[in-house]
């Protein structure tokens, strides 16, 4: 899978990209609102990466953002499928080094846009610890809005989503 922003190219993220995957996963600020543990070492990512099975299974999947002026990996953005509970949701991760400039704004709506267009998927949601006001800031500047709160690994979380016929409308306005 391949798609592209303005600034940035996103693809299937490879076991060549375990050495990123790992370091992006190192620190803590990024890890703070994920639930996540970092990996052990590349080898870990390495092997997470190995059985990374979303793409074959579902179509989705999250991708390896790659910045077009320098073609270096700065995060990840995507669709997961979970299907035990028949859910799509979108995320986002970048190494702190291009947080603030607008990345995961764009490369989250072009994920968004692959998901209703291309795949006619009916809802989005995406996840977020309450306290992280900037991933939840993202939700709402790409359309999203509040579904409902949720237990986030033992925090307050918030489930924002969007429905396939309110892209359709917004689309349709906006002439995308």
């Amino acid at each position: 899978m391949k798609l592209e922003t303005k600034r940035t190219y996103l693809r299937n993220l490879t076991v060549n990209d375990a050495a990123d995957f790992y370091r992006l996963n190192l620190d803590p600020d990024v890890l703070k609102y994920t639930g996540d543990a970092p990996f052990q070492g590349v080898d870990d990512a390495r092997r997470f990466l190995e059985q990374y099975d979303q793409y074959e299974k579902y179509g989705v999947g999250r991708l390896a953002v790659i910045e077009k002026g320098t073609n270096a990996f700065i995060g990840w953005c995507g669709l997961k499928y979970s299907p035990h509970i028949d859910e799509y949701d979108i995320g986002f991760r970048f190494f702190k080094d291009v947080w603030n400039q607008g990345y995961a704004t764009e490369t989250a709506s072009r994920c968004l846009e692959f998901g209703f267009s291309d795949l006619n998927i009916d809802e989005i949601v995406g996840r977020a610890m309450t306290e992280n006001q900037v991933s939840i800031k993202v939700l709402e500047k790409i359309g999203m809005t509040f579904k409902q709160q949720f237990d986030f690994d033992g925090q307050d979380g918030v489930i924002y989503r969007m429905m396939k016929s309110e892209y359709d409308k917004i689309s349709a306005t906006t002439g995308k």
